[in-house]
């Protein structure tokens, strides 16, 4: 019976997942093998450092992180930043209003990254989180646990997915873009390759910085992911030999029983 009701279960969540995947239309989400994807999976502290920078020169223009405090950046698991890094970068590259002053001052570890509302562009804080499962390649369920959430390779194909096809509407230019709902989004290409210099001599092009900044603003929506990955197999192993313990406990508090039963019998 239990073996019945595994076998279904397992089956239910593989069509869930493929009827999710295949629910996206005529987008074109590409699966991008993430160093965080998976069981085993966890963020690569070189790569969020540099979707930091691009970021920054790049996308801080228009898009906020209101989410993000400053001082996460130095924590493990994350991009790992030396704290007079992150106090230098948080003063030079942000400022921030302080209602005790009534003026704007130099941002420091214990803000957050500054909202920015001039373009009407959404926050980037949740953005990987708010586009996954259905709008990831695999959906939800196992592939989501094996493959990841979806979010990052949403972002990832958004910039990777302008054709350089324009068009206007109601006094509005859109772009085309394989991976947009609809295959028209209002925003122009943010990325053309070459945006930023990194420092450790990584490749620039348009795949790699896009695949960097997409990594990184997973990181911005699930900087704890690591901890819980964590936690999570520390909790499974100990469930696993108390499972294995209950089951010994209860066979061996009912041989005398069963015992006697046959010999009755």
């Amino acid at each position: 019976m239990f073996k019945k009701l595994s076998i279904a279960a397992i089956a239910a969540l593989a069509l869930t997942s493929g009827a999710f995947a295949a629910g996206g239309g005529d987008q074109k989400i590409e699966n991008i093998d993430f160093s965080f994807d998976g069981p085993f999976g966890k963020f690569d502290q070189n790569q969020l450092q540099r979707g930091l920078q691009v970021y920054t020169e790049v996308c801080s223009a228009c898009h906020g992180l209101k989410y993000v405090p400053l001082r996460t950046l130095s924590d493990e698991g994350g991009p790992h930043m030396p704290e007079d890094q992150v106090r230098a970068y948080a003063a030079e590259n942000f400022e921030v209003y302080d209602e005790s002053l009534e003026d704007f001052r130099a941002a420091t570890p214990v803000d957050h990254f500054p909202e920015n509302n001039g373009a009407g562009a959404p926050d980037l804080s949740m953005m990987a989180k708010a586009r996954a499962g259905f709008h990831g390649p695999y959906g939800t369920g196992i592939n989501q646990l094996l493959k990841g959430m979806g979010g990052p390779d949403y972002i990832a194909s958004l910039l990777l997915g302008y054709t350089g096809e324009e068009k206007e509407e109601a006094g509005v230019t859109l772009y085309e873009n394989t991976a947009f709902p609809g295959g028209w989004i209002s925003m122009a290409p943010p990325l053309y390759g070459e945006d930023v210099d990194y420092n450790d001599g990584h490749s620039n092009d348009l795949r790699s910085v896009s695949e960097d900044v997409s990594a990184f603003l997973m990181w911005t929506a699930e900087p704890k992911m690591m901890a819980r990955k964590q936690a999570g197999f520390v909790s499974v192993f100990f469930l696993t030999i108390l499972s294995v313990l209950l089951y010994l406990t209860n066979k061996r508090i009912w041989a005398p029983i069963k015992g006697k039963g046959r010999k009755e019998s």
